[in-house]
């Protein structure tokens, strides 16, 4: 017997975020420790996230690589110094997914118009696909319209993140959610 979308092998919900403007303030091509600001609530916004069920995944351009800012193993590392300061509010992000590529890229390898490149779809749809994700009960809160056109392709829910601390955001869109 095969069970597929069962209980057995539940949907599970997530929250898709934007990283630099959304997680850490945007300072322009943040990858060094000393580059890393947590946006005002962002760790408890996470931890919320956890403790509602929700998987945390941050899905983001990093074209500093195409244009040769920092390498690929920076990205990484921003994201290891993003996870050591989630330990002070004991959560942590479930995933990362980045885009190196960026069509007008000073690094050849890099330039392209890139499928995981917002606003396309592909860091959503592989996530999707690897965590066995909901749509229906998923959304994406990102900073700018490439963030919510990625949401929009992948039929995602998404919200325009554009207020000073992120958890009392996040409240109020797991209430919009809940209620519908």
């Amino acid at each position: 017997m095969v069970f597929t979308h069962s209980i057995f092998n539940p949907l599970k919900p997530a929250i898709f975020f934007d990283r630099d403007g959304v997680i850490n303030k945007d300072i322009g091509y943040p990858y060094r420790k000393e580059d890393l600001f947590l946006i005002e609530g962002a760790g408890e916004a996470i931890f919320q996230a956890k403790n509602k069920g929700f998987l945390t995944i941050v899905v983001t351009n990093q074209s500093g690589v195409a244009r040769g800012f920092f390498k690929e193993n920076d990205v990484h590392q921003f994201h290891d110094y993003i996870q050591d300061k989630l330990k002070t509010y004991h959560t942590s992000i479930d995933a990362f997914y980045y885009c190196p590529f960026h069509p007008q890229a000073t690094i050849t390898a890099y330039r392209q118009d890139h499928p995981d490149r917002k606003p396309h779809p592909g860091m959503i749809e592989r996530a999707i696909q690897e965590f066995n994700i909901d749509r229906q009960r998923s959304f994406l809160i990102g900073d700018k319209d490439t963030d919510l056109h990625a949401a929009k392709q992948a039929n995602i829910k998404a919200y325009l993140f554009k207020e000073k601390n992120l958890n009392h955001f996040l409240t109020s869109v797991i209430t919009k959610n809940t209620c519908l």
